[in-house]
C-alpha cells in the first residue's frame, strides 16, 4: 500500500497557485494569485446605473497597472524621460511619496502606438515595492516609506518592444526575466539585497508574466520566454521542462493559467493548448492533452470559473470566448470589434472585464453565451492598463491618468 501511494503521489498532477497568497490587497499583476481572481473584491448584488468617482490624479503616461497594499496605491508611470514611481493614500487620493529615475527609451517604430512605458506591473511585497522600466531598470524601494533600497541597472540587448514582464515574488526571493532579444536570464534575486540567487539563460525574455505553481511536488516557476513556454525549479532554476511556441515576431505575451491538472498556454497566431505537465522517473514532460485551432490569444490573458475558461481572441478584432477546460471545446464566441485587449478578471460569480475602448464590462460566467449585466465608462483615454479591485474600489489607469471608481 505504501508503495502505491509513491506511486500515485508520483503521477498525479497536483498543482497550487503559490505566488502570494491571496488576501485584501491587489499586490501584483493579475490579482493576489496572479490568476486574474479578484479575492477581495466585494461586488454588489446589483450593479449601480453609474459608479461613483472618488478621485483622479494625472500621473504620466505607461500600460503598467497599479497595485495596491492596504491603504497604498502604487503606479509606475512615465514623465518625460524618467520612469517614477508613486503612492497614494487609496481613499483621498493625496500623494504619499514619489521616486524616480532617468530613463530615457527610443521606441521600435513598430510599437510607437503603444508608448514609451513603461509597461510592467509593480509587484508589492514584504514592505517593498518592485519596479521593472521599459528599458530593464529593476528597483526595489520601502512600500511605507519609498525610500529607494537597491537597483539593478538595465542590460542591452533592450527586448524589441520594450520590456513589460511583471516581477513574481516567491519567498525571500523576487524573479523577473532580466535582459532582452536572445540575451534572457530568468533571475531570482534576494528580494532584501538583490543579489543574484539563480539564472536561467536557456532563452530571451518573452512579453508574458511568469506564474509559480507545485506540480508533482516541484515548486517551479512556469513563463513563455521568446520561443518557449518553460517550467524551471524554484529552488535553482533548472529547467525541468519546454515546449515550443514560435509567435511573429516573437509577441510571446499571454501569462500562462492553471485550471484544474492542466496548464493553459495561448499565443498570436498559435493554438490554445492544454498541458499535462509530468514527471516520470525524473524526467518531466509537457504533453498537450487538448490544442484548439479556434481560439487564438495575444495580449489578452484568460481566466477561469471553475472548469471553464474565459478569455479575448484576437480573432475577429477581439471576441470574448467560453473554453471548456477539461476538453478544450469552444463553448461559445461572442460577437467581434470588442476591444484590441482587455483584462478578464472573475469577482465571485461575476466577470469584471476591462478594455482598451476604455469600457468596464460587467458579466456573468456562462458557459452557454456571452451575457452582459452591465457596461460602464471608466476611463477618458484608452485604457491598456489592467485595473486593480480592493474592497469596494476599482483602480484604473488610462494613458496619463489614475481614477478610483466605487458604488
Amino acid at each position: 500500500m505504501k508503495t502505491l501511494i509513491t506511486v500515485l503521489a508520483i503521477v498525479t498532477f497536483s498543482i497550487s497557485i503559490l505566488a502570494q497568497k491571496p488576501g485584501a490587497d491587489w499586490p501584483q499583476w493579475r490579482g493576489p494569485a496572479r490568476d486574474g481572481v479578484a479575492s477581495s473584491f466585494t461586488a454588489p448584488a446589483t450593479w449601480p446605473a453609474q459608479l461613483t468617482k472618488k478621485w483622479q490624479a494625472t500621473v504620466g503616461a505607461g500600460h503598467a497597472s497599479p497595485v495596491v497594499s492596504g491603504n497604498r496605491v502604487v503606479v509606475h508611470s512615465r514623465q518625460a524621460n524618467r520612469e517614477v514611481v508613486t503612492a497614494y493614500d487609496l481613499e483621498s487620493g493625496k500623494q504619499l511619496w514619489q521616486d524616480g529615475v532617468d530613463a530615457p527609451y527610443t521606441m521600435n517604430p513598430a510599437a510607437t502606438g503603444h508608448g514609451p512605458g513603461p509597461k510592467s506591473t509593480p509587484l508589492i511585497a514584504n514592505g517593498r515595492v518592485f519596479t521593472f522600466g521599459i528599458s530593464g531598470i529593476f528597483s526595489a524601494h520601502a512600500l511605507a516609506t519609498g525610500k529607494l533600497l537597491w537597483r539593478k541597472p538595465a542590460k542591452k540587448p533592450v527586448q524589441e518592444y520594450g520590456t513589460s514582464s511583471s516581477p513574481i515574488a516567491d519567498g525571500a526571493n523576487v524573479i523577473a526575466f532580466l535582459g532582452g532579444n536572445n540575451a534572457g536570464a530568468l533571475t531570482a534575486m534576494d528580494a532584501a539585497a538583490g543579489t543574484v540567487k539563480w539564472q536561467w539563460t536557456g532563452d530571451g525574455p518573452g512579453y508574458t508574466s511568469p506564474i509559480i505553481a507545485t506540480i508533482a511536488g516541484t515548486r517551479q516557476i512556469i513563463t513563455q520566454s521568446q520561443n518557449k513556454v518553460i517550467g524551471v525549479s524554484a529552488a535553482d532554476g533548472k529547467l525541468l521542462w519546454e515546449a515550443p511556441l514560435k509567435t511573429p515576431y516573437g509577441q510571446n505575451i499571454v501569462t500562462p493559467l492553471i485550471v484544474g491538472d492542466l496548464l493553459i498556454s495561448a499565443g498570436l497566431d498559435n493554438p490554445t493548448i492544454g498541458y499535462a505537465i509530468t514527471n516520470s522517473g525524473g524526467k518531466w514532460t509537457a504533453t498537450p492533452r487538448w490544442s484548439n485551432d479556434r481560439i487564438s490569444m495575444y495580449m489578452s490573458s484568460p481566466a477561469a470559473n471553475g472548469s471553464t475558461i474565459f478569455g479575448l481572441s484576437n480573432k475577429n478584432r477581439g471576441q470574448f470566448f467560453a473554453i471548456d477546460a477539461a476538453t478544450g471545446k469552444t463553448l461559445w464566441q461572442g460577437k467581434g470589434r470588442e476591444a484590441e485587449n482587455a483584462s478578464i478578471v472573475r469577482a465571485g460569480n461575476q466577470l469584471l472585464i476591462s478594455t482598451t475602448n476604455s469600457e468596464l464590462i460587467v458579466a456573468k460566467p456562462s458557459t452557454t453565451a456571452f451575457e452582459e449585466v452591465k457596461r460602464y465608462t471608466v476611463a477618458d483615454s484608452a485604457m491598456w492598463a489592467h485595473p486593480a479591485f480592493a474592497g469596494r474600489n476599482i483602480i484604473v489607469k488610462d494613458v496619463d491618468k489614475l481614477t478610483v471608481w466605487s458604488y
